[in-house]
């Protein structure tokens, strides 16, 4: 659900991302009705953002990396980036993200400076 909009937001897994999803449902005993990551805390029925938070956090300091750098935010971010650069496809980007407005999109991504900056690139005087 997009937290701003209260929007459902679609969104692909890979095969192994599915594999492990299957593994873990299996090993919680996970029904349909369930939260794939339930809290911890009584108060809560699933894991809030702030403990995705922390969790990613310890991976990216396992990995060897500075968590100051990569944070929940800035990793889908960096996927609809990735996408954009690769397709050009703009309202793909904004459906993934779950944007209403194109505007939004745009602002987001940063694309008028880079797509500026790479066009100039590409023309030689």
């Amino acid at each position: 659900m997009q937290h701003k909009t209260r929007r459902p937001v679609q969104f692909e897994i890979t095969q192994a991302t599915r594999d492990a999803l299957h593994k873990w449902i299996k090993h919680a005993g996970l029904r349909s009705e369930d939260f794939l990551f339930p809290s911890r805390m009584h108060a809560s029925p699933h894991l809030g953002t702030r403990q995705y938070a922390r969790i990613l956090k310890g991976w990216v300091k396992e990995l060897g990396l500075d968590p100051a750098d990569y944070g929940t935010h800035s990793m889908r971010r960096t996927k609809a980036t990735l996408i954009y650069r690769r397709t050009k496809n703009l309202r793909a980007v904004q459906l993934l993200l779950g944007h209403s407005k194109l505007e939004s999109t745009v602002r987001y991504l940063g694309i008028e400076v880079d797509d500026a900056l790479e066009i100039a690139e590409q023309i030689e005087i």
